[in-house]
């Protein structure tokens, strides 16, 4: 079994059956339980009887066009309840739709028609990032900077004594700034080390997410003391206390 000794949960939501039959029995053969569902409500129910978060499960894989509740709704539900790595998938493949995907909080966007060997390399790259990725052997797996404490195996943040429910990619792009404190990152850096692609000079996608994060732990989210804009160049982790505009 990869990725540890628990077997690793996937809630698949895919309306063609034949395709959803593919792409279910290929994660499978990669050791994977998946859960699939037909359509959006469904997922919904399933995500809601975990809880009523997403904790359940370790990756979301969604079709954008579904029956019931549609994709993006459901993306905007699973990031209100957390973090779950969402890939999204559609026949739909212009740049505006991977745009608002990406938006919207999907951490990876995959158009039909695909290949089932590069979908099956995409979950598990995913999952890697997400689930593998943490401290190397015999270091502690906390980041801490200006009272910012970060997990990289559990996924906690905490500002302080309080607890900062951050998606995926709010996560991933606290991390870069904690492991580098001081240092200035560009949005072109910042787009390539969080998305692992090419930069598609969209500015906002990463200027969408540094606002919501700013949300979540910062005082003041108009006047940010943790992540810092340089003008002119893009963002770093400043010192508490220093002060900032957005």
């Amino acid at each position: 079994m990869r990725y540890g000794e628990r077997e690793k949960r996937i809630l698949l939501v895919e309306d063609d059956g034949d395709l959803g039959a593919l792409m279910r029995d290929g994660l499978e053969r990669d050791g994977l339980h998946v859960d699939w569902c037909l359509d959006g409500t469904g997922a919904a129910k399933r995500l809601a009887g975990e809880g009523g978060t997403p904790g359940g499960y370790d990756l979301a894989v969604l079709d954008l066009m579904l029956p019931g509740t549609d994709g993006l709704e459901l993306l905007r539900l699973i990031r209100q309840a957390g973090s779950l790595p969402v890939l999204m998938v559609s026949c739909r493949g212009e740049e505006t739709d991977k745009i608002v995907g990406l938006r919207m909080g999907a951490d990876d966007y995959l158009a039909k028609p695909f290949g089932l060997g590069e979908f099956s390399a995409r979950v598990n790259a995913m999952l890697r990032r997400y689930l593998d990725f943490g401290a190397r052997q015999g270091e502690t797996p906390w980041l801490e900077q200006q009272g910012i404490r970060l997990n990289t195996e559990t996924y906690e943040v905490y500002v302080g004594d309080r607890e900062a429910g951050l998606t995926g990619k709010e996560f991933e792009i606290l991390k870069v700034f904690l492991r580098q404190p001081g240092r200035v990152f560009s949005k072109a850096q910042l787009f390539r080390a969080v998305w692992q692609q090419d930069y598609l000079y969209d500015e906002n996608t990463v200027m969408v997410h540094i606002r919501r994060l700013r949300a979540k732990i910062e005082p003041e989210p108009s006047r940010p003391q943790y992540i810092q804009t340089v003008w002119g160049i893009g963002y770093k982790l400043g010192s508490c206390g220093e002060g900032g505009r957005t």
